[in-house]
């Protein structure tokens, strides 16, 4: 143990071991809870130590494979390292690593995409199996045996309950100054005694800002000094500002309805550019004294916050890039009084969400004519990333808003489709779709009417005709008496749609 080291409970102090000792004590077949939310908060050194202890007895002729279980995506150092040594037998919730991906859509790992609102009380009901290791990292340990938390909290609470064996990695990188910043529930029980959450304010603190931990369960400790990965935001481009200026249209006119108040209500935001292009946008726009509460806060929501355009946030994880980071450490008392990371069981709780009022902001690969979105799959069999969160927030926000460009490989794959070649969020849940062409609000449409909106506003103008020319034919058909009126369609011809395209030599390679 270091003069620095940041463990100070005592009984502890004699479990500080290496991260390949620490490896050694998971064993094959164990389901392992991992902390880690979006590259933030994961654990580092045990990760690719387990990776190695892998490759070494694999080559021997093993098996060896785990479970893996986050609160989202994490890093190459987890993700990468275990899915590259064929270490991964099953991994839930979600994820965002090119090897995992490749892994699962050649059927060499198992993967269970799971709204993230739904895997802590799954766990809980015991839906998932048994949790036999948890491995989370802190930002430090206090003298009484409490766990600081660190840059993500995700589902650790839930890991740190139900792992039989826990082994915490206490991270120095990670700032000192994070105690107090967090607000940790342990008010959650399992049905028929569940109580409502008592948070009427995105601000509101119902909890404690640190985590438990049974002293007898935890069996090793790692220090380490790593940073969290770093998150890679490109410039805003032209569709991102166009797709940002008809959201911010859209809500100064639900304002003057009086359908929102001045101030909106909390906005939700997915990751990525064009959710940081729809914050840089508000930034620059007329509402003020707005909040946030949502999954991952990313540099869009930091920028607004420094301007004091946001006054608070609440997540469950930071999603930073290198100078945003520089930014929070730099003001970190600052932005320690403005923001509030919970766990993702509370970020992304149906309850809450529904009783705040969210404007959600979410991201999609394609939308149908109809309104059904696809945010998870290519050609409908091909796993990109996974559900993430936005199925919680868009089932139950105020405005479910999804945003996509309305056209993909350089204008050759058209984003609005006739029928969606999987199917997220389906036309219930789905209330506005914007692509850079415009914005279709769906509320108090009937599916024919949908169909009009949708192409009229959110399709590419190289898409529209065709798509206009199969909702007449499939009207047609059904008044033939082929289907019905209701939603029609050509199912032979919708589900070959891109093939179509690929025929007449509009898509390329």
């Amino acid at each position: 143990m270091s003069a620095a080291s940041r463990v100070l409970y005592p009984a502890f102090r004699q479990k500080i071991m290496p991260a390949e000792a620490a490896a050694a004590l998971i064993r094959h077949g164990n389901n392992v809870g991992m902390s880690g939310f979006t590259g933030a908060g994961y654990p580092k050194a045990v990760p690719p130590a387990l990776a190695r202890h892998i490759e070494r007895s694999n080559q021997d002729g093993g098996t060896f494979r785990i479970g893996v279980w986050t609160g989202a995506s994490t890093a190459p150092e987890l993700d990468g390292a275990l899915a590259k040594v064929g270490g991964i037998e099953l991994r839930l919730p979600y994820q965002s690593d090119p090897t995992c991906r490749a892994r699962i859509n050649a059927g060499q790992m198992d993967y269970i995409d799971i709204h993230l609102s739904h895997v802590a009380q799954f766990v809980w009901f015991g839906f998932l199996g048994k949790l036999d290791v948890a491995v989370v990292e802190v930002a430090g340990i206090t003298e009484d045996g409490r766990l600081i938390p660190s840059s993500s909290v995700g589902n650790n609470k839930t890991w740190l309950d139900q792992a039989d064996k826990v082994i915490l990695e206490v991270n120095s990188w990670q700032p000192a100054a994070f105690e107090g910043m967090h607000d940790v529930y342990y008010g959650t029980e399992r049905p028929p005694h569940r109580k409502p959450i008592p948070m009427v304010h995105p601000g509101d603190r119902i909890g404690e800002p640190y985590l438990r931990v049974d002293p007898a369960k935890v069996v090793a400790v790692v220090e380490t000094v790593l940073p969290d990965r770093d998150t890679t935001f490109a410039a805003p481009d032209d569709n991102s500002r166009r797709i940002a200026e008809h959201i911010l249209e859209f809500l100064g006119h639900e304002v003057g309805k009086g359908r929102l108040p001045p101030e909106l209500l909390p906005l939700q935001s997915g990751v990525g550019n064009i959710a940081n292009a729809v914050l840089s946008g508000l930034n620059q726009g007329p509402f003020d004294s707005l909040t946030g509460y949502t999954e991952v806060l990313q540099d869009g929501m930091l920028e607004m916050l420094k301007s004091g355009k946001l006054v608070m946030a609440s997540a469950t994880a930071l999603s930073l890039s290198q100078a945003g980071m520089r930014e929070f450490l730099g003001n970190l008392d600052f932005y320690r009084q403005r923001i509030v990371l919970r766990p993702q069981e509370i970020s992304n709780h149906p309850e809450v969400i529904r009783r705040l009022g969210i404007i959600a902001m979410n991201g999609m690969i394609e939308a149908d004519i109809y309104g059904n979105v696809n945010s998870t799959h290519i050609m409908g069999t091909r796993i990109m990333n996974g559900i993430g969160g936005s199925g919680d927030f868009a089932r139950n926000a105020y405005l479910s808003i999804f945003m996509t460009p309305s056209t993909a490989k350089d204008g050759a794959i058209s984003c609005i489709v006739p029928m969606a070649s999987h199917v997220d969020h389906t036309e219930h849940d789905v209330q506005i779709l914007v692509t850079e062409q415009g914005l279709a609000d769906l509320r108090g449409l009937a599916p024919r009417q949908r169909s009009r909106e949708i192409i009229e506003r959110c399709a590419h103008p190289d898409y529209r005709a065709a798509l206009h020319d199969y909702v007449a034919r499939a009207e047609q058909a059904a008044r033939a008496g082929h289907g019905g009126l209701h939603t029609p369609h050509i199912l032979d011809e919708a589900l070959s749609w891109h093939g179509r395209f690929e025929r007449q030599g509009r898509m390329g390679n």
